[in-house]
């Protein structure tokens, strides 16, 4: 919900070149993003010192005061789309979803299936899917958080990468929704794999792995099993019955429930 001194739009960047930014910020108030219905904020990482995207993004995220935060690089360009079509944009949104938190201008739906609205080094107006597109990950060049859904970056993650990917998971954990919408742009750079990118894809497949892993969770006043897979299906079954000892020695995570001796 939206109060009167609320601005509509914080716009978010970490910045390691001010001159860059300078130019980004200046596209985005000739876009009609400006004061004081949108407020600019950033994390200065121009020096040796820095800070990582999870840990700057979380920081902006819980400082902004708007109803929308925009979580941009310092190299994207408003080129004709602006203030009017993304607030258009995020109301049919609305409307098509209530459920979505994070929206973007790229994002994957699936192995081998995109979407995807941006010019970039790629390409010049790249349009696929039919937008608005549910996503699983979008890109980091541009993203919109609907800050009410109060979501964020994991706290066990770090670096630079795939937290865009982070971002929609701990949304569909919330059980909120991500979408790739019509709002396009011009983004400077297309990108690399790096060894620092294939570090952070390792560690974010190893988190979210441990994070999905089939567990027994003991309340005070039951026990109950939960699982992505079938597994859950007939698991209690056997742990009621003649199953029980096997599953304590051989089966169950070790971390998970305290083995009886």
């Amino acid at each position: 919900m939206r109060h009167n001194n609320m601005p509509k739009f914080s716009i978010a960047t970490l910045v390691t070149d001010l001159a860059e930014y300078a130019k980004m910020q200046r596209s985005f108030r000739e876009g009609g993003f400006t004061e004081p219905d949108c407020e600019f904020l950033t994390v200065d990482n121009t020096g040796t010192v820095q800070t990582s995207a999870y840990l700057g993004l979380n920081q902006m995220l819980e400082a902004a005061a708007g109803c929308y935060v925009l979580l941009c690089h310092q190299d994207v360009r408003l080129i004709e789309d602006g203030y009017d079509r993304l607030t258009c944009l995020l109301e049919e949104l609305e409307t098509h979803d209530p459920t979505w938190a994070v929206a973007g201008n790229a994002g994957g739906r699936g192995p081998g299936r995109i979407a995807i609205c941006i010019s970039d080094p790629h390409g010049e107006s790249q349009h696929r899917g039919n937008l608005p597109a549910k996503v699983t990950a979008l890109d980091e060049n541009f993203m919109v958080v609907k800050r009410e859904a109060r979501v964020g970056f994991s706290r066990d993650l770090d670096g630079f990468h795939m937290y865009g990917a982070d971002l929609c998971l701990v949304a569909q954990t919330l059980g909120y929704g991500s979408y790739v919408i019509n709002f396009h742009l011009r983004h400077l750079s297309g990108g690399k794999i790096s060894p620092e990118f294939l570090r952070s894809a390792a560690a974010f497949r190893k988190k979210w792995s441990r994070a999905f892993r089939p567990r027994w969770i003991q309340t005070t006043c039951t026990l109950t099993f939960v699982s992505g897979s079938c597994l859950s299906r007939w698991l209690p079954w056997l742990w009621n019955g003649s199953g029980k000892k096997f599953l304590l020695k051989f089966a169950l995570p070790k971390d998970d429930f305290e083995r009886e001796g």
